[in-house]
């Protein structure tokens, strides 16, 4: 028995020591790395040391968000002379403040570098310089600055906070380059002994602030000032509730102007809706109504089941399509009107015949061609893209209603860059704001083109089509005398509740000049203009008067 129970013990004196050694294995070997990592850490203490933000720059070098002088200040403990009351009270007199706050920062034992205050305006971090107190630093810190105010706010975004109180972009240039404008923090760490209380001879480590890189784009101030400047004016004039500009090199895809009324402060951004954040030409999709005319046609001219002399055998009345009734914009009809006259009087029975031509499965294909229903690639952070509906899901109606730019959303951004590809000799390009990200070297941003969509020769089919619709049709007033400019008014019912608001409209007019070659492409929108619901009396006219400055501004002469 006794021999037994020695066994017993030999046993459990074997397994205790197996553990052991077992436990000691996973300290010493398995769990060294994060045990070592653990100890730093509780031995140590870290601040972060703020780097300045990227600024971003017009294509003539003109800051539209820059960093105001601002500053952090802090103490570095062991180097303070005057105890932490004598301190916290003079910080407190020079910024007619309560001392408390300080002296609860600087009676702290976890660590020797507290920050103080921020935000600290040049005069104020001056004022509490000429205190020289032993110990109390200054750092540059980031506050943006916007020279021209609210100008163009819905593609430059804001800087607000995070959850954890971090800085960070949103919308906008903002949100969408934040990593590369934000740059790296910096970092200064301390040693500390057992008791969390910093060691004065002990190590102090770290590595300095690295800013962010700044944008230089191809945004024209010029061009800017002035396009928000007509489209206020324009809103006022025909009473219109919202108005969006967006103007584009058709070649490169640079975007030279993207405006959007009502606007909101950047810098104060909290006392504004935050419905006004999102810039509407590349977040808000809408019907684009007549406009989307030049795109079908386009694709039905490519395709070969059209020409410009090909005549419509269905114009002569409304048309019956399921139990639904097609009309004109104007109840007026035009029995064997050609394609060309189709665009030019801007009809619907004809852009029918032009979509049975075509068929579902061939009109389709040129949507998903042309980019609708996929997003541009721009580099604004809330860019949306409104789905195409399905192929299998399209009935005659919709094929119907689509051919004129009904039961079918876009963004105005999407519209811009399809009329772009007509004017680019039928190649799509992306668009962008971004030109060059300046930093340690300097990155310059390509033109991308995308895919080809259309031949060339049809690309100058729809140009002379949107010429002769600019020269002959319904906005035929407001052409500029001398000059030949493609175009294409738009004027399409707002879907409210599954049916069409009969008085509210969205009044548009797109294009690009000279047509033969173009210097840029603009887009310009108006919401529910109260003057008139024709885009022939609102849009074209603002689309005109806007062209006129442009081709002034780029001294291009007359062509006749």
């Amino acid at each position: 028995m006794t021999l037994h129970r020695l066994k017993i013990i030999r046993a459990l004196f074997l397994v205790l020591g197996l553990s052991v050694t077992a436990r000691l294995f996973y300290w010493q070997v398995l769990a060294s790395d994060s045990l070592a990592k653990l100890a730093q850490i509780q031995h140590s203490s870290r601040n972060e040391l703020p780097a300045q933000r990227g600024q971003i720059y017009t294509s003539d070098n003109f800051p539209l968000v820059q960093n105001k002088d601002s500053f952090l200040a802090y103490a570095y403990l062991p180097d303070m002379r005057l105890s932490p009351q004598e301190i916290a009270d003079k910080l407190a007199g020079g910024l007619a403040t309560d001392s408390a706050q300080f002296l609860a920062k600087l009676t702290r034992t976890d660590t020797t570098w507290v920050p103080l205050t921020k935000k600290l305006s040049p005069g104020q971090k001056e004022s509490l310089a000429q205190l020289n107190l032993s110990g109390v630093g200054f750092d540059m810190e980031p506050i943006r600055l916007y020279p021209e105010a609210s100008t163009a706010a819905h593609l430059l975004g804001f800087l607000g906070s995070n959850t954890a109180g971090q800085p960070q972009g949103y919308f906008g240039l903002e949100g969408f380059y934040d990593l590369e404008l934000r740059g790296r923090p910096g970092r200064l760490v301390q040693e500390k002994d057992a008791a969390g209380r910093p060691i004065p001879l002990g190590n102090v480590g770290g590595f300095p602030a690295q800013d962010g890189r700044s944008l230089k784009l191809h945004l024209n101030r010029a061009i800017q000032l002035k396009v928000e400047d007509l489209l206020r004016r324009g809103i006022d004039r025909y009473g219109a509730i919202a108005g969006e500009v967006a103007i584009m090199d058709p070649r490169t895809g640079a975007v030279l102007a993207l405006a959007a009324w009502p606007q909101y402060d950047p810098l104060n951004y909290t006392q504004f809706d935050s419905s006004l954040y999102q810039n509407p030409l590349v977040a808000s999709a809408y019907e684009p109504g007549s406009t989307f005319k030049v795109l079908v046609m386009a694709a039905a001219i490519d395709a070969g089941v059209v020409e410009p002399d090909t005549r419509c055998d269905i114009c002569a009345g409304p048309l019956q399509i399921d139990k639904y009734t097609i009309k004109t914009w104007n109840n007026e009809y035009h029995p064997d009107i050609t394609m060309t006259e189709v665009i030019q009087r801007s009809d619907n029975i004809g852009m029918v015949f032009v979509g049975q031509q075509l068929g579902q499965d061939k009109l389709w294909n040129y949507l998903d061609k042309f980019g609708i229903g996929q997003p541009t690639g721009i580099d604004l952070q809330e860019e949306t893209t409104p789905k195409l509906r399905p192929r299998p899901n399209w009935s005659e109606v919709d094929l119907a209603t689509a051919s004129f730019g009904q039961g079918i959303a876009v963004t105005g951004i999407q519209m811009l860059t399809v009329v772009s590809a007509i004017a680019n000799q039928g190649e799509l390009v992306e668009p962008h704001l971004v030109d060059q990200v300046l930093g340690d070297r300097i990155l310059t941003i390509p033109a991308k083109t995308v895919r080809r969509v259309i031949s060339p020769q049809t690309a100058r089919i729809i140009t002379d089509m949107m010429v002769n619709a600019v020269n002959s049709g319904e906005a035929q007033w407001t052409k500029i005398k001398g000059y030949k400019i493609a175009g294409k008014t738009g004027t399409a019912q707002i879907p409210v509740a599954g049916h069409y608001d009969e008085e509210k409209t969205i009044a548009s007019f797109i294009g690009f000049a000279p047509a033969d070659n173009p210097k840029f492409a603009m887009l310009v929108k108006l919401r529910e203009p109260q003057s008139s619901p024709w885009a022939a009396e609102t849009a074209a006219p603002l689309w005109m008067s806007i062209a006129r400055f442009l081709l002034l501004y780029y001294n291009i002469p007359p062509q006749n």
